[in-house]
């Protein structure tokens, strides 16, 4: 193994879909730049697929300083065996000081692979990245105890130090008028490799389209709503604001509604303008995924309720008389 001090730049895997990256890729970048303020490294953008290297001019805006390429059709669908493999092989010759990896469905399958192939530990569902100059290494935050605590991790002597971190969780930076090198990384097409063979992609179960993550309103109720038809009214809050339904834990495991419908720890990481808990304490499993809100309002009758410490806004009162009000102000409004 090289140095510690060998290892230069802070690699941001970004993951495409359909030819396009997915946001949550564009959003590490921001926690990238917050590291190399600290370091001094530069932030690589590592992108794989038809495409990339148009994508990478788009990376490089967004505040990557240079972009590692593999523009190949291959990488088009995700396969677990090829994206490892190359990665590691990139990995292996640039020596990288850390890396960010979605956790998405693929970057949560890729990024143990690719700690056991570097021998190197791996902090997983992050929720906060910062830089600590004391330890000298990067200080991953995630949920333990099942989200009844948050954990600082580092990995102090091994590198690179990797870590997958929640779509949602940082913001995206403001996007700059600047060039950067792009380097293709020589790939090998070889059917060797090849053990998944891509059947089709399926929607999620149901069909619904839930877009939590990249929605501006967010109405969540909870388990103060008592049973699964008071969700009619987040439903008709929700439609009168354009905004789109969330719900906490306890509400989805007690049967109310779906999983896709969850926010939290659990769930997804929210970023909306405006999120309204309705019915929802406030567990720390849930106030995990909402902290990078914009604005909370908060709707519960009891005033110690946790969420009541986060919200911008607290309403204290019975929500089957709230929110109604609330319903029906928001259509007056709008129908003027």
């Amino acid at each position: 193994m090289s140095n510690l001090n060998e290892y230069k730049g802070i690699w941001v895997l970004f993951e495409l879909f359909e030819g396009e990256a997915k946001k949550v890729s564009y959003e590490l970048l921001s926690p990238a730049n917050d590291i190399k303020e600290h370091t001094g490294e530069d932030v690589v953008a590592v992108i794989l697929g038809s495409g990339s290297k148009e994508i990478a001019k788009e990376a490089l805006k967004m505040g990557a300083d240079k972009a590692l390429v593999v523009d190949h059709k291959d990488f088009d669908r995700y396969d677990s065996d090829l994206y490892t493999d190359t990665v590691e092989a990139m990995a292996k010759k640039y020596e990288p000081s850390s890396m960010l990896i979605p956790a998405t469905n693929n970057g949560r399958d890729m990024a143990p692979r690719l700690a056991v192939r570097l021998q190197t530990g791996l902090t997983a569902d992050c929720t906060s990245i910062a830089y600590d100059p004391e330890v000298e290494a990067v200080a991953w935050t995630r949920p333990a105890f099942g989200g009844n605590l948050m954990a600082q991790i580092f990995c102090s002597e091994h590198r690179p130090q990797l870590g997958t971190v929640r779509p949602g969780v940082f913001k995206t930076m403001e996007a700059q008028d600047k060039d950067g090198e792009i380097v293709e990384f020589p790939y090998q097409a070889s059917e060797d490799v090849h053990r998944i063979k891509f059947i089709e992609y399926v929607e999620e179960a149901g069909g619904q389209d839930v877009d939590l993550e990249g929605a501006e309103f967010i109405i969540s109720g909870g388990f103060g709503l008592g049973k699964k038809e008071n969700f009619e009214m987040i439903e008709e809050l929700a439609n009168a604001l354009d905004g789109t339904v969330g719900t906490s834990r306890a509400a989805v495991d007690a049967g109310w509604i779906s999983h896709i419908h969850q926010v939290g720890q659990t769930g997804k990481t929210v970023q909306p303008k405006i999120y309204v808990a309705i019915g929802i304490s406030g567990a720390i499993q849930h106030l995990a995924g909402i902290s990078s809100s914009d604005t909370v309002i908060a709707i519960n009758k009891d005033p110690e309720a946790p969420i009541f410490k986060v919200a911008d806004y607290g309403i204290v009162g019975d929500l089957f008389e709230v929110v109604p009000l609330l319903t029906e102000k928001i259509k007056e409004i709008k129908s003027k």
